[in-house]
């Protein structure tokens, strides 16, 4: 059912559903994949509140109200992460979370966020961790050098869940891809009146995005809403010539490919306003509402597709192999760990 929710707020052409049922059995899905915020958003910002049902509407704005609650609070322990940062003078990139919601959607409370995440340079890392820790960031997670980010959290007063910050140096495992983080940092300006934060283009920010939701399989509509959002918003700012040219050297093209065709396959209406210079293909190969809803009837295509995503969708063989010695390093560190609680 969210799907063709999100259609219609996002195709103009498109009207929304007028079967209550249909709301019904979308607020389960928007519950499950946690996007009541954008939905609302959208919902208001175009001005329809009175075309969806009073229940739907209620229930949206009481989630959303809890989102802007907490951006609010994570908002503010970024800030004061970031002031710490361009007082050390440590070079940071602030990724996601509450700013891309203020840039790309407008508003604070249009984009739920749980954590931090800051780019770094990798020859800072250290000095980035021990910036972290001085405010109060000190419980750190298992992490290796091998994938991108380094996570540290900090308990929070009359809550059961950290507040993480993650700190990447890269956007992929390393040795999957040649992507080049200079070239997204050359083109990074300051941010506001900060001389050492500094936020991503238009450009690399939708790079970014479309390699996140790739790597999450591009299994929950939050993935979608973002691509659709930032083409949407700015996509006289973002070249698909260069894009592909790009990712061709970074070796990083059949996962851009891959993402681009899954999102224009379920929101055609996207060539109207930036045409993709690839061909379509006639039938999807994600089937998006199946198994991750962890629903009785498991698709096994759906599967297949998981399986080829995490192995397969590379350039290189190299890469392929490099990203299955990364999976049973992971999977034996996690069976050794589990051994020695049972010991």
């Amino acid at each position: 059912m969210i799907i063709p929710l999100i259609h219609a707020l996002y195709d103009p052409r498109a009207s929304l559903p007028q079967d209550v049922t249909f709301y019904e059995k979308a607020l389960e899905d928007i519950a499950y994949f946690g996007v009541a915020s954008q939905v609302y958003f959208l919902i208001q910002q175009q001005g329809r509140g009175s075309q969806v049902p009073l229940f739907f509407q209620e229930r949206l704005k009481q989630e959303y109200n809890e989102t802007l609650y907490l951006n609010l609070f994570i908002k503010n322990q970024t800030d004061r992460l970031l002031k710490k940062f361009e007082e050390l003078g440590i070079s940071v990139i602030p990724l996601k979370g509450v700013y891309l919601a203020e840039k790309y959607f407008g508003h604070l409370g249009a984009r739920g966020t749980t954590d931090i995440d800051v780019l770094v340079q990798k020859h800072d890392l250290e000095r980035a961790i021990q910036c972290v820790k001085s405010l109060g960031y000190t419980n750190e997670q298992e992490s290796t050098m091998s994938h991108f980010h380094w996570s540290l959290s900090k308990p929070l007063p009359h809550c059961s869940v950290p507040l993480t910050v993650e700190l990447h140096w890269d956007f992929l495992i390393e040795k999957t891809s040649n992507l080049n983080m200079d070239e997204f940092w050359g083109e990074a300006l300051p941010m506001a009146s900060f001389q050492y934060v500094k936020e991503l283009s238009v450009y690399h920010s939708f790079y970014m995005i479309c390699l996140h939701g790739w790597s999450h399989y591009m299994n929950s509509p939050k993935y979608f809403i973002d691509i659709i959002q930032i083409l949407q918003a700015r996509h006289d700012q973002i070249d698909f010539n260069r894009l592909l040219e790009d990712a061709a050297a970074h070796k990083t093209l059949r996962r851009m490919i891959r993402t681009l065709l899954i999102v224009y396959r379920y929101f055609p209406h996207l060539s109207e306003i930036k045409e993709l210079p690839l061909r379509l293909p006639l039938r999807s190969k994600l089937n998006f509402e199946g198994a991750y809803r962890g629903r009785s009837r498991r698709n096994f295509k759906q599967f297949v597709s998981k399986v080829y995503d995490k192995f397969f969708n590379f350039d290189s063989l190299g890469h392929s192999w490099a990203a299955l010695v990364q999976f049973v390093c992971n999977l034996g560190k996690m069976m050794f760990s589990s051994e020695i609680k049972k010991f």
